[in-house]
């Protein structure tokens, strides 16, 4: 016999196949686990962050996080071909498309707040204005919409978080569109939209058009917040599912695409963003509370124009549930 199998029973080799399965196994896992914690790490290194808190007095810190999400229809940096597709027209200047509060709390509720962007309130330095126009004033840079906001609702505002169009519709392109239930059908030119009624899945440029029609339901900006809430929530629950992370392409696309978009505030963390993205997800379901700023008149005169104005006792009510952690008992609406 030879010797090399005397010693194994029935004289027989060994199958080296298990090893190579498990060994190839492991380097998947690997493989899998770098990919997870490098993505991230190298989508974050391409956000602009920058100087976005006011200086002076401000609201004392809470027990939770709140954040300020803008969505942003500048059109500086995009395109010729870009303004075509996403139909942004050729509009200079810096304006404010959304406006919502998304309160992380201790424990408790997520609440995401909408904030109608002609809400009339008083713009340190400029007297009663649309909240939308104290973005436009500074040219941009949020920290004088932060002031605002801070002094009206005696709530802190810990970081901040802008995407603009382009980013927007790559992210929904990414995810391989977000399907949204359309009560009506809906048509708006501006917008550039035409829905059929029912469930159906949105791409980017469709999608960046809903959340922006003030026209299609007859409901102008109450019926817009309430589409930009549902389609914050729906993008939020579609790229954390395990869909997404166990699909390398496109978990790596959801991670990096729209990020040369994306602006944050210069002292946010990734842990910190990472945090926002949870926040995101929870108000999609059970686990968050969204609504819109309780509203007492919808015919406010400001300057040439008509604005809204907040319910002060509802408002007042709403944001000290939110200072002081009590999130429990909103409700969404």
């Amino acid at each position: 016999m030879d010797p090399r199998f005397a010693s194994r029973p029935n004289g027989r080799r060994p199958k080296k196949r298990k090893n190579w399965f498990l060994r190839t196994l492991g380097l998947l896992i690997l493989a899998f686990v770098l990919m997870i914690v490098t993505v991230p790490l190298y989508a974050w290194s391409r956000i602009d962050k920058i100087d976005a808190m006011p200086d002076g007095t401000r609201p004392a810190a809470t027990s939770g996080t709140t954040y300020l999400l803008v969505g942003s229809d500048g059109r500086e940096g995009l395109s010729r071909a870009e303004r075509a597709r996403l139909h942004t027209g050729k509009d200079s200047g810096s304006r404010t498309d959304s406006i919502m509060l998304m309160h992380v709390p201790a424990s408790g509720p997520t609440v995401l707040v909408s904030v109608p962007r002609d809400s009339v309130l008083t713009v340190p330095g400029h007297g009663k204005s649309k909240v939308n126009a104290a973005f436009a004033y500074n040219k941009g840079n949020p920290s004088l919409l932060i002031k605002t906001l801070e002094n009206k609702t005696g709530l802190r505002i810990d970081h901040y978080v802008e995407i603009g169009f382009s980013g927007f519709a790559s992210i929904i392109d990414s995810l391989g569109g977000i399907n949204m239930c359309v009560p009506k059908a809906m048509k708006d030119e501006d917008a550039h939209i035409n829905l059929k009624a029912g469930c159906q899945d949105l791409d980017g440029v469709n999608a960046l058009g809903y959340v922006r029609s003030r026209k299609a339901d007859g409901k102008n900006d109450f019926g817009r917040v309430e589409r930009q809430r549902q389609m914050v929530g729906a993008v939020g629950k579609k790229a954390s599912s395990p869909s997404t992370f166990l699909n390398p392409v496109r978990y790596f696309s959801v991670a990096t695409k729209g990020v040369d978009a994306l602006t944050v505030d210069k002292d946010m963390s990734l842990f910190d963003f990472i945090k926002f993205a949870r926040g995101m997800r929870a108000v999609s379901g059970s686990g968050g509370i969204t609504l819109t700023v309780p509203i007492g008149d919808d015919s406010v005169r400001v300057g040439s124009g008509i604005g809204v104005g907040w319910d002060e006792a509802k408002a007042k009510a709403l944001f000290s549930a939110i200072k002081s952690g009590n999130t429990s008992g909103l409700k969404s609406s």
